[in-house]
């Protein structure tokens, strides 16, 4: 072989080098992060222009867990038909990523649309104009979502602000039930026959509904949050008595707080509560709906972008569901089982006592009993790194079992706006930016 040939030979190694890495490259760009239940789309179309360089912190800025399966959706879901979710920023970045869930369904999701915008006003299903966002699954538009699992879209440039509505909107053409769900939104979001997921105008959309439907997270990339911290938590935590759309749950106030007060972390907040969770006890179904704080501990807090503090507020539907359950120890021990799992992933966790539920349909004395024994524990130390006294915050001093007036929505179980609003103003910002856990 002369040199000549060789040099040529060596350029052609070379450039067939650049060609497969490029290719590595490429194939890569598009691989959707998650946890064992995130599936990754088809990779053969050529990614999203709208895709953002990767730079500042990933943190979660809105999730809302599946609870279960909506009922009537079983056999035609919402095939046909645009679903526009409406949901309420924590905090604000250059670029957003959406997770859509079918862990309820029984068959797989195609989903052929999906978009992302910003609001023009709050509670409405018009987009602000210029923003609405194609959403791609690993370059392609359409994605299918295996039953059971859950997708991750490729990220998009659209500037997000803290305490803004987004609309995330979907089209599945179709059958696909049951549809995953959450049930106690406060929020309406709407639906319109036909394809008009890229439509800003809302006017089509005419039906109106109090779920989010297959949406359970919104990510941002930001240069200036911290991390996530995600609360978990039963009706207390799902603001399930206060102002529908108004954004009064104390998570919603604890966000304000997070972003606003000065020396305050700045994380994202997400709310990651079912109404009438239990800490030990599934709900029925396969998978169970409603499952409990201990089986959904991994998917819905571990699993949450940038998550850097955990809050547990569950307990009480442990007391007051049937089975009940009537030894304080062991609804403890799940709550220790919790921080157990926290720890091992270096994350501090705040817990809240078990606030006061007498004239509730379900009262009992020896359920009160039940209460105050878990509290007992809580305030000596030996469940959570740190607590916040929720109970001590809204009970009525003269009659310690019972929510004080005006903080009680009237079934004496769930507060009312002023009482979420003490809840959160009751919260020590500092403890969810406190070194190592303690060991329990």
């Amino acid at each position: 072989m002369t040199r000549r040939h060789g040099y040529a030979l060596l350029a052609a190694l070379v450039a067939v080098a650049v060609v497969i890495s490029a290719a590595i490259y490429v194939g890569f760009s598009g691989v959707l992060r998650g946890g064992d239940d995130t599936v990754q789309a088809g990779g053969a179309h050529p990614r999203s222009s709208a895709a953002p360089a990767s730079t500042g912190t990933w943190a979660a800025s809105w999730s809302a867990s599946p609870a279960g399966g909506e009922p009537g959706t079983e056999t035609n879901g919402f095939s046909g038909r645009s679903i526009r979710n409406v949901v309420h920023t924590s905090i604000g970045g250059a670029a957003a990523r959406i997770t859509l869930s079918n862990l309820f369904g029984q068959q797989p999701l195609s989903i052929t649309h999906a978009s992302l915008a910003l609001a023009s006003a709050p509670n409405s299903p018009t987009a602000l104009a210029g923003s609405v966002r194609r959403l791609t699954f690993s370059g392609n538009t359409s994605v299918v979502i295996p039953a059971g699992q859950q997708v991750v879209s490729d990220a998009v440039r659209l500037r997000v602000a803290g305490d803004t509505d987004l609309l995330v909107t979907t089209y599945s053409p179709t059958a696909s039930g049951p549809v995953t769900y959450h049930p106690q939104a406060r929020q309406m979001s709407y639906v319109a026959n036909g394809d008009l997921v890229e439509e800003p105008n809302g006017t089509r959309y005419t039906e109106q509904s109090p779920y989010w439907r297959y949406l359970t997270a919104v990510d941002v990339l930001s240069n200036e949050a911290q991390g996530t911290v995600v609360v978990l938590g039963d009706s207390l935590t799902d603001g399930i008595t206060s102002t529908m759309g108004a954004n009064h749950r104390w998570t919603d106030v604890l966000a304000e707080r997070l972003r606003t007060e000065s020396g305050a972390p700045r994380y994202g907040v997400v709310n990651q509560g079912i109404s009438g969770n239990r800490v030990l006890s599934d709900g029925y179904g396969r998978p169970a709906n409603n499952p409990s704080g201990l089986s959904r501990f991994d998917r819905d807090v571990l699993s949450r972008s940038g998550v850097r503090a955990v809050v547990i507020d569950l307990g009480i539907n442990d007391i007051l569901r049937n089975p009940q359950q009537t030894d304080p120890d062991k609804i403890t021990e799940g709550l220790r089982e919790l921080v157990r799992q926290a720890h091992a992933r270096g994350l501090r966790v705040v817990g809240a006592t078990l606030m006061p539920f007498q004239g509730h349909r379900g009262y009992e004395p020896y359920l009160e009993s039940v209460r105050q024994g878990v509290n007992e524990q809580i305030r000596a130390g030996k469940v959570f790194d740190s607590y916040v006294d929720f109970d001590k915050a809204l009970r009525d001093p003269y009659n310690p079992r019972k929510l004080l007036p005006r903080y009680d929505s009237g079934d004496h179980l769930h507060p009312s706006d002023a009482g979420y609003e003490r809840m959160a103003r009751t919260f020590d910002l500092s403890t969810l930016k406190a070194a190592a856990g303690a060991e329990l």
